[in-house]
């Protein structure tokens, strides 16, 4: 009989992994969002009406042979998948790859696409009425969301707060973050960092409507816009009986190195998901997959399993069309040309591909 594979998530990693093992099991695909979604696009799309239809793209051409179940994952085990529908899934390999939240716009917090479309168009909205927006952040979020309100709105005043001492977290030279502050500098964005608001505004994120706050250095900023950049979190809450036990206080899962969750030989768990030391990008996530893919396709062979190497720390953090800083362990430090040549298309093209979709760009 063919293996079953269950993979529960159709972001970056699950797209990848569940092709992978198209020709060699009976693969189903679990995920709750009408299409899949660029999220690496979702910030030029929050300003970019070109890009608002680009970063939604339909499931319907990724398997040939297997299929995707538009539902949620309510309890899994070892083996079965439960869905919210109330029916069951029997699994011989499992692979888990539900992700990570983080606020509007960054990712869209609603399945349906006609739902996701509006939250596009009411940042877009919002941030066209605005006469002064601020961002809790300097993250990769912050920074980035900073940079596509300057480039598209450069009349209307971004400051950035955040209260860690430096730029974008990880592991990366003095000349990136420099060059990121000069250009920063240049679209007019103000970046206070080493101090938090002694409240939150009162507005609600993404609401128009004037307020001022409070630094803890007493100083007061004055906007009608705010959005929180900050406070990434895991999905797993699904997991239950022994692989509850492989969760971390924060909600990742502990993976050996070829990406099997702790304690389970036919469970595997990739992307943001994991607790693999380094950044959580979509790189990553589709690195993992084509190991785990892998690794299935090995027990199910009999062959040798592959181990995971941790990638090292590298982005690409676009500051709008035509700026932005990029590192990579083996380029080095790439200015606002390179980086906006990297991330003109944002890859969509590849995930088109996966996704079997004729490319658009």
């Amino acid at each position: 009989m063919t293996p079953t594979v269950v993979v529960v998530g159709g972001g970056y990693g699950g797209i990848t992994v569940a092709r992978a093992l198209d020709d060699v099991a009976d693969v189903t695909l679990v995920e709750p969002k009408e299409t899949f979604v660029h999220n690496v696009a979702a910030l030029r799309a929050a300003v970019d009406p070109s890009w608002a239809e680009k970063i939604f793209i339909p499931y319907d051409g990724l398997l040939s042979r297997g299929r995707v179940v538009r539902d949620r994952a309510a309890r899994v085990t070892p083996g079965h998948v439960e869905l919210a529908s109330g029916a069951t899934l029997a699994a011989d390999y499992l692979v888990l790859a539900t992700g990570s939240t983080s606020p509007v716009p960054s990712r869209l917090d609603v399945p349906e696409l006609d739902a996701a479309r509006e939250r596009l168009r009411d940042v877009r909205d919002a941030l066209d009425r605005s006469s002064g927006v601020l961002l809790l952040g300097a993250g990769p979020i912050g920074l980035e969301f900073a940079g596509e309100i300057a480039a598209a709105w450069p009349t209307t005043p971004v400051t950035v707060v955040d209260r860690g001492p430096a730029l974008v977290g990880g592991r990366f030279p003095d000349e990136f973050r420099a060059d990121l502050g000069r250009q920063l500098d240049a679209l007019g964005v103000r970046v206070l960092l080493g101090t938090t608001l002694t409240a939150p505004p009162d507005p609600a994120p993404g609401t128009v409507r004037p307020f001022t706050v409070t630094t803890s250095a007493g100083e007061i900023i004055a906007a009608d816009l705010w959005f929180p950049c900050y406070g990434t979190g895991v999905e797993s809450g699904y997991l239950a009986d022994s692989l509850a036990a492989a969760r971390q206080p924060d909600g990742r899962l502990a993976v050996t190195g070829e990406l099997r969750v702790a304690g389970h030989e036919r469970v595997f768990a990739i992307g943001d998901l994991t607790n693999t030391p380094e950044l959580k990008m979509a790189r990553s996530a589709v690195q993992q997959a084509e190991v785990a893919a892998a690794n299935v396709r090995a027990l199910i062979s009999g062959d040798t399993l592959r181990g995971y190497t941790p990638l090292p720390d590298g982005i690409v953090l676009p500051l709008g069309p035509s700026g932005g800083v990029t590192y990579d362990a083996e380029a080095g430090f790439l200015g606002a040309e390179m980086t906006a040549r990297i991330k003109a298309t944002f890859h969509i093209e590849r995930f088109q591909e996966t996704l079997g979709v004729p490319a658009t760009v």
